[in-house]
């Protein structure tokens, strides 16, 4: 029986996990179709960019990553004294990186003059938005739904490219 990764990932024991995400519906992340002699090899540099870029916003470290025709592997390392030492102002503009944010945050970055109930209530979006940003999951979903958006634009379809990383990801203690 599976376990939700909560219960799989211990920060005290081992900050690193293995996480691997595969594709879905037979579509090749990378590589070349041997059958229609289509050139996917160009997602690979999307997928390599994306990483590298998600990582500088989360406060997770990639230690390696193997990128495959129908899969990618990635080492992943949870910086919480990184998380633990960003300012409010600093939590809300990573995650502004990535979200929206809500109506409250983003009138927070444009004026700054809250109450003391309104700032109060920031600090609770921002403790979870914090948790979210070393959060693997949060991490591999928002991978998976950049490289699944520009891929099903290019293929001209809907749906996931890659499965789902609460589902078919795979965590192991590196």
């Amino acid at each position: 029986m599976t376990k939700a990764r909560s219960q799989q990932v211990c920060l005290e024991a081992t900050p690193y996990c293995h996480c691997v995400s595969r594709c879905v519906r037979k579509a090749f992340l990378c590589g070349v179709d041997f059958i229609t002699k289509q050139s996917y090899e160009h997602r690979r540099g999307w997928l390599e960019e994306m990483i590298i870029r998600q990582a500088e916003v989360f406060a997770i470290d990639v230690a390696a990553y193997a990128v495959m025709s129908n899969h990618y592997h990635v080492v992943l390392h949870i910086n919480k004294s990184e998380a633990d030492s960003w300012s409010l102002d600093d939590v809300i503009e990573r995650w502004h990186a990535l979200y929206n944010g809500n109506p409250l945050s983003q009138r927070y970055l444009k004026s700054g003059e809250f109450s003391e109930a309104e700032y109060h209530r920031l600090s609770e979006f921002v403790e979870i938005w914090r948790e979210r940003l070393m959060n693997i999951s949060w991490f591999m979903k928002r991978l998976n739904e950049c490289i699944s958006r520009q891929a099903n634009y290019e293929d001209n379809c809907t749906g996931r490219l890659s499965s789902s990383p609460s589902m078919a990801s795979t965590l192991r203690a590196a």
